[in-house]
C-alpha cells in the first residue's frame, strides 16, 4: 500500500496545484481593498449535520499560504457536527485567510460529504466481520483527500493507485488469454522484477471462482455483481483460503444483505463518486 511519505508528497502537490489555480499572480480583490499589514479573525462555520473532515487538511493549507496563521481547533476531524458548530477559528494577516478560503471550503465539503456517507456504512456494517472499502472511482487531483476523508469515517482504503497492488479485472484476463495465464502470468512478472505486491483478482461467476482455487496464488478474490445466492455459496467454496471481495452495484440499503453472506470487504465507489457536499462556509468575525 501506500506509504505515509507518499501520501503526503500527493497531499502537498494537491495544495500547491490548487493554490496556482485559484490565486495565480496575486488575489486581486483583496490586494485592492485590505492593506498587506491588517489582521483578522475567522471560523469555520458548519451548516450542516454529519461527520467533519478536512480540519488537518486545512492546517497545512493556512501553514502553506502563511506560516504565521494562527489556528485554534474546536472540533476535531471524525467527530459529529450539527448546523451551528464552529469548527475551528483562525487568526492573522487578512490577506491571507482570504487566499486560503476557497481551498479549505472546497476540500472540507467534500471530505466531510464522504466521511459522513462512509460512516453510515460503517454503522451498517458494525455487526459483522465485513469491512467496507473505497475503490479508484475518485475525483482526478484530489485522490489523496477523497481516501482520507473515507479512513476518517471509519472506512479502509482500497489500493490508492495502479503502482501499489495488482488488480486483475476482467479487461486483463481476458487479454491475457484467460484466468490461469492472468495469475501465473501476474506471479512471474513480480517474481522478474522483485515486487512485493498482493494480487486480486475478479470473478464474474461461480465457475471462474472455481477456476482461481485451482490455480491459487493469489490474495483476494473480488466476486463482482453476484446475488445472495452465488455470493454465499462462492464464500463457502473459498471457505478462508483467501480474502473475499463483493463489488458492483452495493448500495446502502442491499449493504448488509452481502455482508450477512460471509465476505471479508464490500468495495463501494459510490463512497467517493455520489456524494453531495456539507454546508460549511468560514466568516469573518468582528474584533
Amino acid at each position: 500500500m501506500i506509504t505515509k511519505i507518499q501520501f503526503e508528497k500527493e497531499l502537498n502537490i494537491i495544495i500547491d496545484n490548487a493554490i496556482r489555480e485559484d490565486i495565480g499572480e496575486g488575489d486581486h480583490s483583496s490586494l485592492a481593498c485590505i492593506p498587506p499589514e491588517a489582521t483578522g479573525k475567522a471560523q469555520l462555520l458548519v451548516k450542516d449535520d454529519g461527520i467533519l473532515a478536512g480540519v488537518e487538511f486545512a492546517r497545512m493549507v493556512f501553514e502553506k499560504i502563511d506560516s504565521e496563521l494562527q489556528m485554534e481547533v474546536l472540533i476535531k476531524d471524525g467527530s459529529f457536527v450539527r448546523y451551528g458548530d464552529v469548527a475551528f477559528v483562525i487568526r492573522g494577516r487578512s490577506q491571507s485567510i482570504l487566499k486560503a478560503e476557497r481551498l479549505v471550503l472546497n476540500a472540507m465539503q467534500r471530505m466531510s460529504a464522504i466521511a459522513t456517507k462512509t460512516r453510515r456504512f460503517v454503522e451498517i456494517l458494525q455487526d459483522t466481520k465485513t469491512q467496507i472499502l473505497d475503490t479508484r472511482k475518485t475525483t482526478p487531483g484530489i485522490r489523496a483527500l477523497e481516501k482520507w476523508a473515507v479512513r476518517i469515517g471509519g472506512g479502509t482504503n482500497h489500493r490508492f493507485a495502479l503502482y501499489d497492488m495488482i488488480m486483475l479485472k476482467d479487461n486483463h484476463i481476458d487479454f491475457a488469454g484467460g484466468i490461469e495465464q492472468a495469475i501465473l502470468k501476474t506471479n512471474k512478472y513480480l517474481k522478474n522484477n522483485n515486487l512485493n505486491l498482493k494480487i486480486e483478482i475478479e470473478t464474474r461467476n461461480l465457475s471462474e471462482v472455481k477456476e482461481v482455487l485451482r490455480v491459487g496464488n493469489v490474495n483476494r478474490i473480488m466476486l463482482d455483481n453476484f446475488n445472495y445466492e452465488d455470493l454465499r455459496k462462492a464464500v463457502k467454496l473459498i471457505d478462508k483460503r483467501f480474502e473475499t471481495e463483493a463489488s458492483g452495484g452495493i448500495t446502502e440499503e442491499t449493504l448488509l444483505k452481502y455482508a450477512e453472506c460471509g465476505v471479508d470487504f464490500i468495495s463501494s465507489g459510490a463512497l467517493t463518486h455520489s456524494v453531495s457536499n456539507m454546508d460549511l462556509s468560514l466568516k469573518a468575525v468582528k474584533e
